[in-house]
């Protein structure tokens, strides 16, 4: 009796060391399936962001003097690249805390596939300027661009990271992604300069053309030198920051009225300001101070920084900048 009460017991504690381990096994399984997604997920924003969205918005930017139909050509390569894009959204494999990130992940890259498709038919009648109407309904539709930039900041990256929080998973960042490099492309006047027409705002203005550009060299809040994602940046002094742009004039010829702006993605929220800069010379920096008010504190927040093309801008890339960021008293 006494061996049979010592094997009873000798079995009982295999058993419970088998079910902790498969246990254990399980858990580390399904901590690895939401990372593998969130990483996936991170490739598709990358492989979007290199090989559609930076391509298409500097092959419209240096349009001027090119044919019609060359740039069309080009645009709509890109169209079949956003499509193949959406198509691999949505042959993700995904653990099933990560369903409503999903959803707005393929809806996000939909709205992408759409917008090319809409952006490509429209450009060879838009460039040049010789067609306003068409040009008009091209700005229409970067606003499809910008959807999606809304529903993957707002949707998808915290929809991820609260799936990975809520497991345990802890500063493990969702890259971000953007479609549309900067608000100028959705006004018709400014499409239209871009594209190489003129500008609706001052047409007897001159333009020369050349080598013109503006880049972000660098911002700060309260001294603080803000380190690019994914570091985190914890920035003390309350929820009313003031964000200061170095602003390079990275052209050779003078700029006017340069748009410079800050937006704050944080508690569900976006708290947005911009400033104007009255003139920019080349090769010099200007330093830039953007107030915002009401940012809330103790909670992850994301800073963009952007200067809007001037007019012959061709890489918009040196233009931005993106902050991960906490906010403290």
């Amino acid at each position: 009796m006494v061996r049979r009460r010592v094997a009873a017991g000798v079995a009982i504690v295999l058993l419970l060391i088998i079910i902790v381990w498969i246990s254990s096994c399980l858990k580390s399984q399904k901590t690895q399936a939401l990372k593998d997604y969130n990483q996936r997920v991170g490739v598709l924003a990358r492989q979007y962001d290199e090989n559609v969205a930076r391509p298409l918005f500097s092959t419209l930017a240096g349009a001027t003097g090119k044919s019609a139909l060359n740039v069309g050509v080009q645009v709509n390569a890109l169209r079949e690249q956003a499509q193949e894009l959406a198509s691999q959204a949505k042959g993700l494999s995904r653990p099933g805390e990560m369903a409503a990130a999903e959803r707005n992940l393929v809806l996000a890259f939909d709205l992408r596939s759409e917008g090319l498709a809409k952006i490509a038919a429209l450009v060879p009648s838009a460039l040049g300027g010789q067609n306003k109407q068409a040009a008009t309904k091209l700005a229409g539709d970067m606003e499809i661009l910008l959807a999606s930039d809304v529903i993957y900041s707002q949707r998808v990256a915290p929809l991820i990271q609260q799936a990975l929080s809520g497991n345990g998973i802890h500063e493990l960042p969702t890259a971000g992604s953007r479609a549309l490099p900067n608000l100028g492309w959705l006004e018709p006047s400014t499409l239209l300069a871009r594209l190489g027409g003129q500008s609706g705002t001052s047409p007897s203005s001159s333009f020369t053309p050349g080598n013109h550009g503006s880049a972000l060299r660098g911002v700060t809040v309260a001294a603080h030198a803000l380190e690019t994602e994914p570091a985190i940046n914890h920035i003390s002094g309350g929820g009313n920051p003031t964000f200061t742009l170095q602003v390079e004039n990275s052209g050779e010829f003078p700029e006017t009225d340069v748009k410079a702006d800050v937006t704050v993605t944080a508690g569900g929220k976006q708290f947005k300001a911009s400033h104007l800069i009255e003139k920019t010379e080349p090769g010099k920096t200007v330093s830039v101070d953007i107030p915002l008010a009401g940012v809330p504190q103790g909670v992850a927040a994301k800073i963009e920084a952007n200067i809007e093309g001037v007019r012959g801008e061709n890489d918009l890339e040196n233009n931005k900048g993106t902050f991960l960021a906490i906010f403290g008293k």
